[in-house]
């Protein structure tokens, strides 16, 4: 009998986690048929906000300049995160542990200390706020997460694999691109996918380094909660929803796949 009710009480404790979790979710996907504006109660199904989603410039043109920061600051953090992860598991120079140190400071300092910070530089070198100012700020706090998966992929690495294509004639750059960096791939996908998410997700560092033309899908939704969101920024998100579920499907059969 304690076993059973043991049972019954974890079932009921899980479902209730998944209902706090995915609830908010289903209430958008619900809210952006609805037929009325102001969303405050669900009063009829329509598709009417799909169709006037794509004639709406403004929130196309936000959305669009989120995924083009994304994409160019993801692979900006990429490159170099995964260098710097390799140098310092690689080489050992004076001040390696400083500089493991001060990586873990964008990631534990408060958002908005450094979106302040990076503004302050940003004035300072006279780079004009917009897409640039944007995709650097957002590289910049997304290196860090590169590196500490990278890291993790390498606390594992063969030394043993490396020496042996360079006894075999391959020089460092052919080691590195043929052996070294196909075994870290996984985390470096990794890295990448978990910068191109807090890039796109991210609205505190954005709202301090962005500018004119530059405005992007989070900030647009932050403006749009002073007048009340409109049905049809519930209708990209749940676009947005569907093709990142597909995605995951996709990539989780392929996992099984290849296993």
């Amino acid at each position: 009998m304690k076993k059973k009710k043991g049972k019954v009480l974890s079932r009921i404790f899980t479902a209730l986690i998944y209902i706090f979790l995915y609830l908010p979710i289903a209430v958008i996907i619900l809210y952006s048929f609805n037929t009325s504006k102001m969303n405050i109660v669900f009063e009829g199904f329509t598709l009417e906000w799909y169709g006037r989603l794509f004639r709406n410039d403004s929130l196309l043109e936000a959305y669009g300049n989120t995924l083009l920061v994304g994409i160019v600051s993801t692979i900006i953090a990429t490159l170099i995160g995964t260098l710097a992860s390799y140098g310092m598991y690689k080489f050992k120079f004076r001040g390696k542990r400083i500089i493991d140190m001060l990586l873990y400071i964008p990631v534990v300092i408060p958002e908005i200390v450094l979106g302040i910070s990076l503004l302050a530089i940003f004035n300072l070198s006279n780079i004009p706020m917009g897409l640039v100012s944007l995709i650097i700020a957002h590289a910049t706090f997304s290196i860090p997460f590169v590196v500490f998966t990278v890291n993790a992929r390498l606390s594992g690495f063969d030394k043993s694999v490396e020496e042996a294509a360079m006894d075999l004639g391959a020089g460092r750059l052919k080691t590195f691109l043929t052996v070294t960096l196909p075994i870290i791939m996984p985390g470096v996908i990794s890295g990448a996918f978990l910068a191109f998410t807090l890039s796109v997700d991210d609205i505190i560092i954005s709202f301090f380094t962005t500018g004119p033309g530059s405005n992007t899908f989070p900030l647009k939704v932050m403006e749009l909660t002073k007048t009340g969101v409109t049905p049809d920024v519930y209708a990209l998100s749940t676009i947005v929803l569907v093709i990142t579920i597909i995605f995951v499907i996709i990539t989780q059969r392929e996992k099984k796949n290849s296993v």
